[in-house]
């Protein structure tokens, strides 16, 4: 967590222990072919183990071929749905990511300085797969400013260039240092994620504002099934931090999850663009493999 001030620190307390099961909540835009957004969101927090919970900033006219169109709702009534969770559910973790304009991040960042979440984690959405930008200079310094209230931030390549104010890492050696920077100054860690860069081998990277890293690799899979990836990697590491896992055995787990959902998500065969990761894939392999071994003791 950030040592800056305003910063949160630690979140109202229950007077009951906290369950097992830990309760998260998404904020960010729709998809209604269930690929970005809530929708993956609240698939990656329920694989995770938690309890996924939703408020919307924009409703998105979106299938696997792009963008149609966006509405956003006023920013006072995010803030309605926000205040209707936070003033009736004790919260273990928050993510957020498509937040569209100025006055929707101002909105988020005024009930997060209120509730003070003790797990903040922040998807910069701010700079597209293609390389273009997604806010405008207004809500993109919005954005940078919240950042600046995270436990950790998930950036995309191009995104760590936005957040840190420099050129786009040309590759691994250059990211991380970039990120590590950052961190010292903001006191905020960061995940490295280096699956926009070239290299055959990829890896997710905890930064911590102290220097430490904790790498975990992965290998690139051949696919177009990859909507949603940093979406579902935010919120699922949201949910590990959120059970108390630390940040090394956490990022491990959705590395390593995330892995096998881009493996199997073109065999889900949803839509004929960049289709969805396989969010349920790993919970389905280890029920199989569970029923498999009591079959035969079900037999005898």
């Amino acid at each position: 967590m950030s040592s800056d001030p305003c910063t949160p620190h630690t979140p109202r307390t229950p007077q009951t222990p906290a369950p097992s099961t830990p309760r998260v909540l998404s904020i960010a835009g729709t998809d209604p072919t269930g690929g970005a957004g809530t929708a993956a969101d609240l698939k990656s927090i329920t694989a995770a183990g938690g309890y996924g919970m939703a408020a919307v900033t924009a409703v998105v006219a979106q299938n696997t071929h792009g963008v149609r169109d966006i509405h956003v709702p006023p920013a006072a009534f995010l803030t309605a749905q926000l205040e209707a969770v936070s003033d009736d559910v004790v919260l273990e973790a928050v993510k957020t990511g498509m937040l569209a304009t100025a006055e929707i991040i101002q909105a988020v960042e005024a009930w997060v300085r209120a509730q003070r979440p003790r797990i903040l984690v922040v998807d910069p959405v701010m700079v597209a797969t293609s390389g273009d930008r997604l806010l405008e200079p207004e809500a993109e310094e919005a954005m940078l400013r919240f950042c600046r209230l995270a436990t950790v931030v998930t950036p995309n390549i191009d995104e760590l260039a936005v957040l840190t104010g420099e050129p786009r890492a040309a590759g691994e050696a250059g990211a991380l240092a970039q990120a590590s920077r950052w961190s010292a100054a903001t006191g905020v860690a960061v995940v490295v994620k280096t699956g926009h860069l070239e290299d055959r081998e990829v890896t997710n990277t905890w930064i911590s504002p102290d220097g430490t890293l904790h790498p975990v690799p992965s290998t690139r899979v051949d696919t177009t099934s990859t909507h949603g990836t940093g979406c579902s990697l935010a919120a699922a590491l949201a949910t590990r931090l959120g059970a108390g896992e630390d940040p090394a055995t956490a990022l491990a787990w959705v590395t390593d999850w995330l892995h096998e959902a881009i493996t199997h998500g073109a065999a889900l065969q949803v839509g004929s663009g960049h289709g969805p990761v396989d969010h349920s894939h790993r919970a389905r392999r280890l029920a199989a493999e569970a029923e498999a071994e009591q079959l035969p003791q079900a037999v005898r």
